[in-house]
Formats: structure tokens, C-alpha cells, sequence
């Protein structure tokens, strides 16, 4: 009963949000506190939300502070040459754009930190897009799924869980699956080619104005965002330099986790505000200016964190787990790698990762056992789509809203747009990891 309320769940959020009858906020919180009042959880709801905040709050923390630090990275010019260089070698070609966003993302995405990596990607190059008048759409759905075949990294969240709960190393996992990641990197680039070529026959070869090859410090970006500038004209050289010291620094830090990644943020644009904003009146125009994309991204975070928090203190995740993999015919079993591998990208929709690694995971292993496959191959069968390539498409992971609230799409457009090109990232992945063994059919 727990786990059909469950999916009902699940199911009624996607279908609100995918068509726009309601917000994704609204959703996110009203859709489960309904769930959990007909399932009789109501004397538990109010802690049960609390635990769910206080799990993002370290997440929103650090969303409201980076985004702050990256606008203001962007307001001083820190990635105009950047964007002057995408903008040299695309020659105003959306194709090339396109292509340009998905070699950056899986660059970035190298420190298997999803909300580092959208943060990063959508400050810099979102400028671009609105000065050429291309779908932001197109954006969050290249980045999508540059990040989401990166996630695969063992330092990333999926195969470092995988590898934990089932005690294997990177050379059991990983390593075997290298071909397919290749593989689906590949793919990524034929997509984002594809997605290009489809937005340039839309808009054809766009012109830039006169001051658009400027960057984002000089030109004044169309809309409100971190892309828009500050009064004040780009600092010097000097100034420039402290701020790629600065973001050099705090990159490092966030990749040897240093200190926990709200701390960094914190320290880092409070750095960066009193030395490119000496004065009171600077700071503030500066909060004033980006205060709207910061709440935007935060209220989704918290909203996720009501959504996330009542469905696993009702043990509604834990059952749908359960009741998911008492859903495989036993005449599947053998075929359970393969099976694994193609469902595991649209059950990121469903489960959170620690629900799906840490729940779903050892039951599917076990089961594979009494078949005589190992668990490594079950493992690796996980990581080509659960929460890799589904994880910047699942409203169960706070990156998502980072994704679409920073590049203003709706999360029902997202995955409307991406979700097909995000499981054929799997598909391919799947057929090389079947054709160099590391799963087998």
C-alpha cells in the first residue's frame, strides 16, 4: 500500500508539473504533505519535512552563495574572454555553439560535482545564448547531457555509492566500463551537434551586435539574471587577475574538499565582495540586482527537500524499492544486467540516489546472485544511467533546479526536451558495455 502511494506520488507530481498545471514549487511540497495525509503519516509530517530542510540546507547554503559568487564573477568580466573565444570560434553558428557547450560541460564536469558543474557553465554561457536568441532550452539540455555521462566519474555520487555498498573497487566497477563512457561521450557530441543543427535551421546564422562580442561585463545581456551586468565598467587587470586567482582557488578547494562546499562559498564572495565592491553601496546594488535568482533557486531547493524528506520518512522510497524489484519475472534473471542498465536512467525520475544504491541496489545484486551473475556487473549496469545520465533530468536532486532556475526553463519543458537524447545516452552505453563484456545480455 506504502509503495503504490509511492509511485501515485511520483507519478501525480511528474504529471502536474510536465503540463503545467501547477508550479514545480507548489508541487514539490503540496503533492507529497496530500500523500502523506492520506496515507495517515499526518502526526509525523511536521518532523519528517524538518529532516527533509535540513538534509538541502547545506545545498541551498551554497546555491545562494555560488550563484551570488559567479554573478558577481560574470558583472566583472572574470569570463568574457571565454566567451569571446566560443563566440570567435562558433563565427555566430548556434551548431557550433551547441557543440562548444557540451565540450565545456564534460570539461567542468570532471569534478563530478553536478551543482559546481551547472553553476559554472550556465553563468558563463547563458550571456551567449540570450544575445543570439537561442532556446535556453538548448542550453540546460546539452549541459544535461555532458554532466549526466560525466557523472560517471568513480569520485562522482552513483559509482562511488555503487562501489560502497557492494564493497568493490574502481577496477571492478569503473575501469571495465571505460569503453561505453568513451562511447557515450561520443554520442553526447553527435547530440549536441544534432541539437544545434536543428537550432540554427531555426534561427539561421544570427548577427551579433555590435557590442555583443564585448562579453557580459561590456554589453548589456537581455533579461535579469546573473548574466546581467553591473553599472560599474570592468576593473582592471589586475582586479581580473585576483578574481581567476580567486575562482582557480576555490575550484581546487571544492575538488580536494578542502572545507564542505557552503563554507568555500561563503568565504569566497565575501572575498570577492570587498575587493570588487569596496563599498557598502556596491554590495548592496550587487544583492539587489541578483536577490531574484538567487530566491528562485533556493525556494526549489527547500521545496525539494520537503518532497524528498516525506517520502522517505513515510518509507515510501524504501518500499518502492522493495516492490520494484519483486516486479522481475524470474524468467529476467539472466537478462537482469541489461534489464538494470536500460531502466536505471527513468528510475532517476523515481528514486533518489541513496534510495536506489543503498535500497534498490543490494536487493537487485543478490537477486542477480542466485543467477551467477556478479554483483560488479549489476553495479556497472547501474551506473550507465541511475542518476548519471537521469540525474540532471530528476526533480529528486537539488542540481536539477540549479540547472533549470539559473537558465529560467521549466522543469516540465527540461525534460520534455531531453529526455529522449538522455536515454539514448544510455542505449548506447548499454550496447558497447554489452559488446566489450562488461555487462553481458
Amino acid at each position: 500500500m506504502i509503495a503504490l502511494l509511492g509511485f501515485l506520488t511520483i507519478g501525480l507530481f511528474l504529471a502536474l508539473t510536465m503540463t503545467k498545471r501547477i508550479s514545480v514549487l507548489t508541487a514539490l511540497v503540496l503533492v507529497p504533505v496530500a500523500a502523506a495525509l492520506i496515507g495517515g503519516f499526518a502526526s509525523d509530517l511536521g518532523p519528517m519535512i524538518l529532516e527533509g530542510l535540513g538534509k538541502v540546507a547545506p545545498t541551498g547554503i551554497m546555491i545562494a552563495f555560488a550563484v551570488l559568487y559567479f554573478s558577481l564573477m560574470i558583472d566583472t568580466g572574470l569570463f568574457d574572454p571565454l566567451i569571446r573565444g566560443i563566440l570567435r570560434l562558433a563565427k555566430d553558428d548556434p551548431l557550433r555553439i551547441a557543440v562548444g557547450t557540451a565540450v565545456i560541460t564534460m570539461c567542468v564536469a570532471l569534478d563530478g560535482d553536478g551543482a559546481s558543474t551547472f553553476l559554472i557553465t550556465v553563468s558563463a554561457l547563458l550571456p551567449v545564448y540570450r544575445r543570439l536568441g537561442m532556446s535556453p532550452l538548448v542550453l540546460t539540455g546539452v549541459v544535461c547531457l555532458g554532466a549526466g555521462v560525466m557523472n560517471m566519474v568513480p569520485w562522482g555520487g552513483p559509482t562511488a555509492r555503487a562501489m560502497a555498498v557492494l564493497k568493490l573497487d574502481g577496477s571492478q566497477v569503473f575501469t571495465p566500463v571505460l569503453p561505453a563512457m568513451g562511447a557515450g561521450i561520443a554520442w553526447v557530441l553527435v547530440a549536441s551537434f544534432l541539437i544545434g543543427l536543428r537550432e540554427r535551421r531555426r534561427l539561421g546564422t544570427v548577427a551579433l551586435p555590435a557590442d555583443a562580442q564585448a562579453g557580459p561585463a561590456e554589453a548589456r545581456a537581455v533579461g535579469d539574471g546573473p548574466g546581467t551586468p553591473l553599472a560599474p565598467a570592468r576593473k582592471g587587470r589586475l582586479l581580473t587577475a585576483f578574481n581567476l586567482v580567486l575562482t582557480l582557488a576555490l575550484l581546487v578547494c571544492l575538488v580536494l574538499q578542502v572545507m564542505p562546499l557552503p563554507v568555500l562559498f561563503v568565504l569566497g564572495f565575501t572575498i570577492a565582495a570587498v575587493v570588487n565592491l569596496p563599498t557598502w553601496d556596491k554590495q548592496q546594488e550587487l544583492l539587489e540586482r541578483h536577490g531574484k535568482s538567487v530566491v528562485l533557486v533556493t525556494t526549489m531547493i527547500f521545496a525539494a527537500g520537503v518532497f524528498t524528506g516525506v517520502l522517505t520518512g513515510t518509507k515510501m522510497i524504501d518500499e518502492m524499492a522493495t516492490a520494484f524489484v519483486g516486479l522481475i519475472p524470474e524468467s529476467f534473471g539472466g537478462h537482469l544486467p541489461v534489464l538494470v542498465a536500460l531502466t536505471g536512467m527513468p528510475l532517476s525520475l523515481v528514486f533518489t540516489p541513496d534510495a536506489y544504491y543503498f535500497g534498490v541496489l543490494p536487493v537487485l545484486a543478490q537477486t542477480a546472485s542466485g543467477f551467477g551473475i556478479d554483483s560488479a556487473e549489476i553495479a556497472r549496469a547501474a551506473i550507465l544511467g541511475q542518476m548519471t545520465t537521469g540525474f540532471p533530468l530528476s526533480p529528486l536532486t537539488a542540481a536539477t533546479f540549479i540547472l533549470v532556475g539559473m537558465s529560467g526553463v521549466q522543469l516540465g519543458q527540461h525534460q520534455r526536451f531531453i529526455f529522449g537524447w538522455a536515454f539514448a545516452t544510455t542505449a548506447v552505453m548499454t550496447v558497447v558495455a554489452l559488446a566489450t563484456t562488461a555487462i553481458s545480455l
